[in-house]
């Protein structure tokens, strides 16, 4: 037989039953269970929004650093280029006016390096005198190509040699455009002589030297647009020895 708390406890709706229903109810005694705080879920965690644009901006930062650097870069190529063309054709003016007439020399260092005008109507040093229209449509290309490098210009010691290449280029195909004896087929004036060597002018030094500082650029692994590579080594065979040839049986 139930007694009459059983029944009580049992009924369901009564107070002692509603009370045991009640979500998250605990007993009177019973402790508190302290959470984790790794179990917070991230999603309610505040989120820390990324700045809006700050990529951007930094991308448009270093673009605009390195235009600066290459508009430098082709400023110097530029300055050296048009000094070494004034000083190359103030040069030829300044011998074809007083040394050309009655075909002066004059000895710099005796009989070893003189100045006389030669009427050039091949390459630099006298070479390819039949070939007139061919090296002046070469001097014209090599304008265009180191103006197309400039476009991507960042070196500092590119733009040195390019710009010796281009005054030099530019000098000796003023001669080839405007002197005689005709358009596009002008003679260079040459007046450095150097005994048992050639007769050049100073467009042609400068085309030497740039030259020169290219390929020197090149073995050291310089680019034109700042970055570097490595020059090609030939392989080598790090193969072990065998240990079977060392030894006796």
């Amino acid at each position: 037989m139930y007694t009459a708390a059983e029944r009580i406890i049992s009924t369901p709706g009564s107070p002692q039953t509603q009370d045991d229903a009640v979500p998250g109810a605990r007993a009177p005694h019973e402790p508190e269970t302290a959470v984790p705080e790794a179990a917070v879920s991230e999603s309610a965690r505040p989120s820390v929004a990324a700045p809006v644009g700050a990529t951007a901006i930094g991308a448009t930062a270093v673009d605009g650093a390195r235009a600066r650097a290459r508009r430098r870069r082709v400023g110097v190529l530029l300055a050296v280029a048009l000094l070494a063309y004034v000083i190359d054709l103030v040069s030829k003016l300044l011998v074809v006016a007083r040394l050309e007439p009655d075909h002066s020399v004059i000895r710099v260092i005796g009989d070893v390096m003189t100045f006389q005008v030669i009427r050039n109507p091949g390459a630099a040093f006298g070479m390819g005198q039949a070939m007139t229209v061919v090296f002046t449509a070469i001097a014209a290309a090599v304008i265009v190509v180191i103006w197309r490098i400039a476009r991507r210009l960042h070196s500092l010691p590119w733009a040195v040699a390019l710009g010796l290449l281009l005054g030099g280029a530019l000098g000796n195909l003023t001669d080839r455009l405007f002197r005689s004896p005709s358009f596009f087929r002008g003679h260079v004036v040459d007046f450095i002589s150097v005994q048992h060597f050639a007769v050049f002018n100073l467009a042609d030094s400068a085309i030497v030297c740039g030259g020169v500082l290219v390929v020197l650029l090149s073995f050291r692994g310089s680019n034109p647009d700042g970055t570097t590579h490595q020059p090609s080594k030939p392989a080598r065979s790090d193969a072990p020895a065998e240990d079977g040839a060392d030894h006796s049986g």
